[in-house]
């Protein structure tokens, strides 16, 4: 059951148009759908603008929760709001030409103080929003000022964590609901695997792995295409960083890590490297560059890269948050 309550004075927008919003309080937690996320100030930290929860599965379709916790830039520029939006998942793949579905939905904030939830529902329509392959995302552009989501006193960010989560209303329900767990890490910690390649010349193989090494307890390796991979084939080497053993994670479980890839200079120490930050999960599972470094300028001798035949290549592997879930029983 929920209970009508006053919010202070709200404005949610969509699409650049007023919506009519519907404010409430539900002493239960969401059905289909909750996401606890931890450190929630790291995000801040870490430069991550946007994040996007695993899929969950309610009336047939595949969703995902979108939480901008400094607001949405392209639409809220002055980054006073909290943005949190309902999007479909892989819904091109889903649906023939003409497909659209009419979707009611409510997104929840939990309040940690009276440990009740806050929720949210487009009203504007009796319909509910439409979904379709060119709209997949709806939601809320001010779902809550910065300074009300921040006060201590409201409960909703309790230990740098907060609650968020969704109902989801399509015909009918076919999918029991699924909690998931974002954590980032407070004081990661870096680690540097070295591999060494002798006899590079006379490697065969489009694609040859280094021996595998643990970050964050995962399994990690690096890839390397020593004649080039997708728009790299022919005149670059290729690197990437991999998940070694994608298949142990489990459905929906996300890893974000910052690293960096360096081939070592044996001669002059001017190594060089490429950086990036990525969410892994069991179906991303490689990222890297197709056009790392020229071929040419590889081999060259004065170049340091390629010494009697051998290179080293580094990875500088940090992790600092995964989203792990469980099935909600």
């Amino acid at each position: 059951m929920y209970s009508k309550r006053p919010f202070g004075p709200l404005e949610c927008y969509a699409n650049r148009r007023y919506i009519c919003v519907s404010t409430s309080i539900s002493e239960t937690p969401p059905t289909h759908y909750t996401i606890k996320i931890q450190s929630l100030s790291l995000l801040k930290k870490n430069n991550i603008e946007k994040y996007t929860s695993p899929y969950f599965e309610a009336g047939g379709y595949k969703w995902k929760l979108v939480f901008h916790p400094n607001g949405n830039k392209s639409k809220n520029k002055a980054g006073k709001h909290v943005s949190v939006y309902l999007m479909m998942a892989d819904a091109t793949s889903l649906a023939p030409a003409g497909w659209e579905v009419h979707v009611g939905f409510q997104l929840f904030l939990l309040d940690h103080n009276n440990d009740n939830y806050l929720v949210l529902q487009d009203t504007s329509t009796g319909k509910g929003r439409r979904f379709h392959a060119m709209k997949v995302e709806w939601g809320f552009d001010r779902f809550m000022s910065q300074e009300a989501f921040n006060n201590p006193e409201n409960g909703y960010v309790v230990d740098d964590t907060c609650v968020l989560g969704a109902e989801v209303y399509v015909r009918q329900e076919k999918f029991r609901g699924r909690q998931d767990c974002l954590s980032m890490v407070k004081d990661p910690i870096s680690y540097k695997h070295t591999w060494k390649i002798d006899k590079f010349s006379a490697l065969t193989a489009d694609c040859v792995d280094s021996k595998t090494f643990m970050v964050a307890e995962q399994k990690w390796k690096i890839q390397v295409y020593p004649k080039g991979k997708g728009s790299g084939t022919g005149n670059h080497l290729s690197l990437y960083l991999a998940l070694a053993e994608p298949t142990s994670l489990s459905q929906g479980s996300q890893i974000y890590a910052d690293f960096t890839m360096r081939i070592l200079d044996q001669v002059n120490a001017q190594n060089y490297l490429g950086k990036a930050n990525y969410w892994f999960s069991g179906s991303q599972t490689v990222c890297g560059w197709p056009r790392f470094i020229s071929i040419g300028y590889f081999s060259l001798p004065g170049a340091g890269f390629l010494v009697r035949d051998t290179c080293v290549i580094e990875a500088e592997v940090t992790v600092h948050g995964a989203t792990t879930n469980k099935i909600m029983l």
